[in-house]
């Protein structure tokens, strides 16, 4: 298996974050991406660089208004009289149907859903790269490859259409979905990650091309908090066509493999003609977010179950924070992956 990855990744390097309304470390740090490199590499992978392949299919699944902003916000900020180094929302719309600002200010708010995700000088290129190796990795599936993986830091599955959150700017997963369906009638969208990937959901919620399917903790008390509920199916042509499998807050590998069957039950309804694996490492017992339980055998079990449903597959890295384990998680899923889809 091949895996992408570019260095420009690496100068998105956000200094804080609010967390219960006091300034914390931002754990999405550049660091993730030397233990996360290590994993791969341990479980066999060859690291390609991806091409620069523009804005196109960046574009396929956000909006060009929003683009716009990201591209711009930082540089509009600086020239602010007193404002933060980095981009980071006071004020949020109630409502999102009605005017739009022309300030930086608001239009930080209106695009921004949290203070999780500081803009920077060097934040729009790194998260280009981010979702260039996204598409590089579905592009080799598209050529034959059975699966890819695609390091992708920024992470993406918390970013809508039009809206940055969760340390996530452009969403990955759904571009990588969105380049398959080049060629794929179906795709499914499989998360794992400890959190609900809200943006995923919200991008495809409204179509039947794409199921979107997300194990994670239970968001009543937990971020995403709003999104992320059993009762949430999909709307007008997109309706049953998406399923959310929440679990209580610590559940283990057991519980967490028992919702992956029903996943893959829906899965194979969907007959998809390939897969997206929206891979979060912070279901980790250890990962600092300590939301779920998952062992880093509980990684290759996982690893070993998705890969027999036998799609071909675009791994696309989303969470999973600075801890000891994580390129030994990483390995352990991509080990087994491997090894079962051979």
């Amino acid at each position: 298996m091949k895996a992408f990855y570019a260095e420009e990744q690496k100068r998105h390097d956000p200094r804080a974050f609010l967390s219960s309304g006091a300034p914390q470390p931002n754990p999405e740090k550049p660091e993730r991406i030397e233990r996360l490199l290590a994993g791969a590499r341990s479980a066999g992978l060859t690291v390609e660089r991806p091409r620069n392949h523009g804005l196109g299919p960046i574009a396929a699944v956000h909006t060009p208004e929003y683009l716009d902003f990201l591209e711009h916000i930082f540089t509009r900020w600086q020239r602010i009289e007193g404002a933060s180094a980095e981009v980071i929302p006071n004020i949020h719309p109630t409502a999102r149907n009605g005017s739009y600002p022309a300030s930086a200010v608001g239009q930080a708010g209106y695009h921004m859903a949290d203070t999780a995700c500081p803009i920077s000088a060097e934040t729009w290129n790194s998260a280009l790269w981010s979702a260039w190796s996204a598409v590089e990795a579905a592009e080799a599936v598209m050529a034959g490859a059975p699966s890819a993986y695609a390091l992708c830091r920024p992470p993406g599955h918390h970013a809508f259409a039009d809206v940055a959150g969760g340390f996530c700017f452009i969403n990955n997963s759904a571009v990588a979905a969105q380049v398959l369906r080049r060629q794929a009638a179906r795709v499914a969208i499989l998360d794992v990650d400890l959190h609900h990937g809200n943006g995923t959901q919200g991008i495809f919620y409204a179509r039947p091309d794409v199921l979107t399917v997300s194990l994670h903790a239970d968001p009543v008390r937990f971020y995403p908090f709003f999104w992320g509920h059993a009762n949430e199916r999909g709307e007008g042509p997109g309706l049953g066509y998406n399923l959310n499998l929440p679990l209580p807050r610590k559940s283990g590998d057991a519980a967490f493999l028992e919702a992956l069957a029903t996943a893959f039950q829906r899965i194979r309804a969907f007959a998809p003609d390939a897969l997206v694996v929206a891979l979060g490492l912070d279901a980790f017992e250890g990962d600092p977010f300590g939301g779920l339980s998952v062992t880093t055998p509980g990684f290759s079990r996982i690893g070993e179950a998705i890969a027999g449903l036998g799609l071909p597959t675009v791994i696309v890295q989303e969470g999973g924070y600075l801890c000891d384990a994580l390129g030994d998680n990483l390995t352990a899923f991509l080990t087994s992956f491997g090894g079962k889809q051979r």
